[in-house]
């Protein structure tokens, strides 16, 4: 998938339109409740204060999404989650290229502060080779083992 292809957004939960709001939702759904058969409350009162991090193909089709929460909401410093690429698009890297752009906006908006992240402990290499590291052992979330993995701010 080019570049091209691909239109990146970053929003507030009010800068939201009810379709780009819609697609997220779905997806989130898609992916950790269905996919991952982990039934959990995903709506949580994060997302309103949340900035929200998003890729769609040029059908408006959401391709990958993140969300980014200020410090001392989930954790004390700044933190990334429910991120995750629809099932159709993944292998392409653009994974990496959310994560990448998440961690551009966080240093943006909160500038010199570590982020911190809930991971899914098979991912640990994945968030280490963008400079996170873990931090205590394995943990479990909603059933799914998870690591508390820290980056700071470079």
């Amino acid at each position: 998938m080019s570049d091209s292809a691909i239109r990146w957004s970053v929003a507030a939960f009010d800068g939201l339109e009810l379709r780009q709001l819609y697609a997220i939702l779905a997806a989130r759904s898609a992916v950790f409740v269905v996919e991952q058969d982990c039934p959990y409350q995903d709506l949580d009162d994060f997302d309103a204060v949340g900035i929200h991090l998003w890729a769609e193909n040029d059908s408006g089709s959401l391709l990958a999404y993140a969300r980014l929460l200020p410090p001392g909401i989930r954790f004390d410093e700044p933190s990334i989650g429910r991120v995750l690429t629809v099932s159709e698009a993944r292998g392409q890297g653009l994974g990496r290229d959310l994560m990448i752009r998440a961690l551009d906006e966080a240093s943006k908006r909160f500038s010199g502060r570590p982020i911190r992240i809930s991971a899914q402990q098979y991912l640990e290499r994945f968030y280490g080779e963008l400079g996170f590291e873990t931090e205590g052992s394995a943990y479990l979330e909603d059933g799914i083992p998870h690591l508390e993995m820290l980056r700071s701010e470079q």
